[in-house]
């Protein structure tokens, strides 16, 4: 399923490269230059070539979706990373994983949406925003590169699980797959049901994270959106690949901080990278590479297990 979710994703940036034009119903050359600065696209147009400037514009809305995707999907496995963490501390059944995650996904995904088309319209009327974001992923990454405690989750002290309590009758366990349950005519929500909200919560901070990154990379908010959604429909399946194995990545989390940090040095530093000629292809390359490399070291120098 993961290659599938990732194959389709390959499928709509080879769907950019042939009709990325049509998300803006881009008409002829002069709408064509309006799109471009008002996405602030770094690209060169051809004045009289139409039909190659479209090429190069197309080109370019690729690779900026290609280098979202990697960014949303790598910055995902963090979110696996605390579901796993979740799931253990809840007592969740394997094979209720399925339901909670598809909710939870379903939920991310207008989150998310609501995130992007907000950010996206803030951005075009403060452009130091920018500058904002930027300064909050170095913090982020610097915080998560020298955070070296194992996270913990405190079911009864969780703040979801407080909040929750306050507003809803608490069944105290499990009923099955039902996140709702009627006793004596009055209505329960059940554990799995909380551990549903903690997911949410959980995406909500990580999209605090995720969707300021992408932005770096492009301003046009379909392709953030999009980007964003096909990271996220390959949360599911991404989870049950890694869900016994992600422990033996220990360096990923190092990876992704210093990622982060990139982001938002690219962020804040943008004017500057653009004129030294620093390009989406750039990043691209070097966001492969903290990844390939936080990999390899992980596979190469194993945690060592504390013996008793």
């Amino acid at each position: 399923m993961s290659v599938i979710m990732i194959g389709l994703a390959l499928g709509f940036y080879f769907l950019l490269l042939t009709e990325g034009h049509q998300l803006h119903g881009i008409r002829d050359f002069a709408h064509l230059q309006e799109i471009v600065t008002n996405h602030q696209h770094h690209i060169k147009l051809i004045p009289d070539d139409f039909e190659a400037s479209l090429a190069v514009y197309r080109q370019n809305l690729g690779l900026e979706f290609l280098t979202g995707y990697v960014i949303e999907y790598a910055l995902s496995v963090d979110n696996i990373f605390v579901i796993v963490l979740i799931f253990s501390a809840f007592a969740v059944e394997e094979k209720y994983y399925h339901r909670v995650l598809f909710w939870g996904i379903l939920g991310a995904i207008i989150m998310r949406f609501i995130f992007i088309f907000v950010g996206a319209a803030l951005i075009a009327k403060f452009a130091w925003i920018l500058y904002i974001f930027g300064a909050f992923l170095v913090f982020t990454g610097i915080k998560m590169f020298f955070s070296k405690e194992e996270e913990k989750i405190d079911p009864e002290n969780h703040p979801v699980v407080k909040w929750a309590s306050k507003i809803f009758s608490i069944h105290p366990k499990y009923e099955g797959k039902n996140f709702f349950v009627t006793i004596n005519h009055k209505r329960y929500v059940t554990p799995l049901f909380l551990v549903l909200l903690i997911v949410e919560f959980t995406d909500l901070l990580f999209a605090v994270d995720s969707i300021p990154a992408i932005f770096a990379v492009t301003k046009d908010p379909y392709i953030v959106f999009f980007s964003n959604i096909f990271a996220i429909m390959g949360l599911r399946s991404m989870f049950f690949l890694l869900v016994n194995i992600i422990h033996k990545f220990h360096y990923l989390k190092t990876g992704l901080a210093v990622l982060l940090a990139f982001i938002g040095v690219k962020m804040l530093g943008h004017t500057y990278l653009e004129k030294i000629g620093f390009t989406t292809e750039h990043s691209l390359i070097v966001i492969l590479s903290i990844l390939v490399i936080s990999i390899v070291a992980s596979l190469v120098f194993p945690k060592k297990v504390a013996h008793q």
